[in-house]
């Protein structure tokens, strides 16, 4: 769950969930180094969070909540899931639940408030 940046001790200031897979998730990680932002670096496919994590994420996210989900991914097409049935937190978290690979990164939480990084940049948005 942690990695060389962040101490399993202390809480940080700011977490990410992370992809290193993704461009706009590595961008994103790269934002918070270079301003030397305390972080904790979450890797959701390693470690996916739980229902409790999933339900802080979506009430402190910025972004409306179906941009959490990521319907044009190949796995969500192949599973043959209609995007008009995530819609609402409950239907969004469930569906994380079982497919965490479907949730969009980046997610950057700072204090009350979570945004999903794309364009990486976006960080910006809850740093200040």
């Amino acid at each position: 769950m942690s990695d060389k940046h962040t101490e399993r001790s202390g809480a940080r200031d700011v977490t990410i969930f992370h992809n290193p897979s993704c461009s706009n998730s590595r961008g994103a990680l790269v934002l918070l180094k270079e301003q030397s932002v305390d972080h904790e670096v979450v890797e959701y496919l390693v470690t996916p969070p739980d229902r409790e994590t999933l339900e802080m994420i979506v009430a402190k996210l910025l972004n409306p909540v179906t941009e959490l989900v990521r319907t044009s991914d190949p796995k969500f097409v192949a599973l043959g899931l209609d995007p008009t049935a995530f819609v609402t937190p409950e239907q969004i978290i469930d569906l994380l639940l079982k497919h965490p690979d479907l949730m969009q990164r980046p997610v950057v939480m700072k204090g009350d408030r979570a945004v999903i990084a794309r364009p990486s940049d976006r960080v910006s948005e809850i740093l200040a």
